[in-house]
């Protein structure tokens, strides 16, 4: 499988592009990046692609949203799906994803993490049982690096809480003053920052006399590449259309 690495010197291209080069199935033969390059062991592009650009089976992305848009054009132009692997997305750049997805195999998701993914499952699982009685509070941590706040995965682990009951909650970012009582159809959601850590999520139901807390904690960036390799070999495999993790689990 031939990969273009889109965000290539970033911290998440250079594990993918070490995760590539450990699987004797795959290769990494091109790169897109902010600055173009010819000085490594592969040429690195700039958006829109100018010259000769490498033939590829496929996009990973772990870039910027602000390039989404412009890296769904060069997909549709050269016919290669892709792994979109990018957070903070909005709706410009998740119609973007729809367009490419109309004419091409198309994987997105807000955490490449098998584990956070199965997290949501489990929110699935539970929330719908404890809607009416709990209250319902996530918790993120990242390393003082990450400029989105709170994380794309955060607003997915909400979204699937919202997704899961009959009266969907109102979102609440961070909370202060001195005469707020928690209400039932607030979704407080609150992130912290500093240090290294490369990311934690908890999410809390919190009933009478009562506490569920559904945790996970990633200890390695390089979860994320297992996640976007397994993607990767998924998603070149598809029709047409718009997938994600949950595609992925559902076919193992």
């Amino acid at each position: 499988m031939r990969i273009i690495i889109s965000g290539y010197i970033g911290k998440m291209g250079q594990i993918i592009n070490e995760a590539v080069a450990a699987d004797p199935d795959m290769e990494v033969v091109g790169g897109i990046d902010m600055k173009e390059s010819n000085d490594g062991p592969v040429p690195v592009f700039t958006l829109p692609a100018t010259g000769d650009v490498p033939e590829a089976d496929l996009v990973i992305d772990f870039s910027n949203f602000s390039l989404t848009e412009a890296l769904m054009d060069f997909c549709i132009e050269k016919k290669i799906p892709a792994v979109v692997a990018t957070t903070a997305l909005g709706s410009e750049q998740k119609a973007a994803l729809a367009k490419a997805a109309e004419t091409l195999p198309i994987f997105n998701t807000a955490n490449m993490s098998l584990g956070i993914n199965l997290l949501a499952k489990m929110i699935r699982l539970a929330a719908p049982s404890l809607e009416n009685d709990f209250n319902v509070e996530i918790i993120e941590k990242h390393h003082k690096m990450k400029a989105d706040a709170p994380s794309g995965t955060a607003i997915m682990l909400a979204d699937v809480v919202n997704e899961s009951i009959e009266a969907p909650k109102n979102y609440l970012f961070g909370r202060h003053g001195k005469d707020y009582k928690p209400n039932m159809t607030d979704l407080g959601i609150h992130a912290v920052r500093g240090g290294t850590l490369p990311g934690e999520h908890s999410i809390y139901f919190l009933g009478l006399d009562e506490v569920i807390e559904l945790k996970h904690t990633v200890y390695s960036r390089k979860v994320f590449a297992t996640g976007a390799l397994a993607a990767a070999r998924f998603i070149v495999k598809q029709q047409p259309g718009l997938y994600n993790m949950d595609d992925v689990i559902s076919a193992k």
